[in-house]
């Protein structure tokens, strides 16, 4: 099952990526100086992104400990 962990591994700093994407992301919306209503419309569809990545993160974590578990 060594497939299965490095496969669950590779998922899961694709999901990591993910997740450093958004930081980058909302970092320089608040340093662009955006009004309110414009700041929080950004960081809205950013969200959304970020709960993407925590799901494809999390999947691969789980694909990591179902080959630990079944190797």
């Amino acid at each position: 099952m060594d497939w299965l962990i490095w496969t669950g591994a590779g998922v899961t700093l694709l999901g990591l990526a993910g997740l450093v994407w958004c930081i980058v992301k909302v970092t320089a919306a608040r340093k662009a100086g955006l009004s309110d209503a414009d700041l929080r419309a950004r960081l809205q569809r950013v969200v959304a992104m970020n709960f993407a990545a925590l799901l494809v993160s999390a999947l691969g974590l789980m694909m990591v400990v179902m080959g630990i578990a079944l190797g």
